[in-house]
This record gives structure tokens, C-alpha cells and sequence, in this order.
């Protein structure tokens, strides 16, 4: 059984830094491209950052372009969100989610296993 479990959320001031961490277990992590999204109350799910299974083709939201990096440690089985410059609006429920199959990095549907989600949290 596949399983993915974040951690690293909490809280941060605005323009901090946090990183989050995504370990799988139940297969290797190079099976997989993983992404990240996230979620607030009242609002759909969306797509903040993916990272191929080799890590060498990432994809961002432009929201957060140029602050985020997705990254990946496939020796480790876990995949990494450094959140840099962070801001109000970047407080959100973040999930790691992973796929073996192909389609668009920001399709959620496309992604198979899901973490429960943690929360991170920017105060201004």
C-alpha cells in the first residue's frame, strides 16, 4: 500500500521561509511524478508545483513562480516544497500528491495517491 505523509507546515511571518517534506513509502519514489497543492476554506483545491519522477522537469502555479521550488530526493523517498518570500495568501491546507501514469502536471485528477494534508500558515 502506497502512502504519502507531509510534514515541515506550521507557521511563518510573511516573507519566511518553510520547507515541506512529502515522504512516500509502499513503492519507490522514482515510480512517481509528484506535485503539490493546496486548499482553503470555501475555495477548490489547486495546483501549486510538480516535479517529474527524475526531478529534472518542474511546472509551477504562477502564483508561486519564482518563491517555490519543488525538488526531490529519490534515495530518501521524499519530495521536498521550499517556500521562500512567503505571503498571507499562502496560508493553506498544502497536500503532496503522486502519479505513475502521464498527463498534465496541474490535473489533479490525474494523481493517484494522496497525503492527508498540513497546514501552513502565513501571518502579515
Amino acid at each position: 500500500q502506497v502512502q504519502l505523509v507531509e510534514t515541515g507546515g506550521g507557521w511563518v511571518q510573511a516573507g519566511g521561509s518553510l520547507r515541506l517534506s512529502c515522504t512516500v513509502s509502499g513503492r519507490p519514489l522514482s515510480s512517481y511524478t509528484m506535485a503539490w497543492f493546496r486548499q482553503t476554506p470555501g475555495k477548490e483545491r489547486e495546483f501549486v508545483a510538480a516535479a517529474s519522477s527524475k526531478g529534472g522537469v518542474t511546472h509551477y502555479a504562477a502564483s508561486v513562480r519564482g518563491r517555490f521550488d519543488a525538488s526531490r530526493d529519490n534515495a530518501k523517498n521524499t519530495a521536498y516544497l521550499q517556500m521562500n518570500a512567503m505571503k498571507p495568501e499562502d496560508t493553506a491546507v498544502y497536500s503532496c500528491a503522486g502519479r505513475s501514469f502521464g498527463g498534465t502536471f496541474d490535473d489533479e485528477k490525474s494523481y493517484t495517491y494522496w497525503g492527508q494534508g498540513i497546514q501552513v500558515t502565513v501571518s502579515s
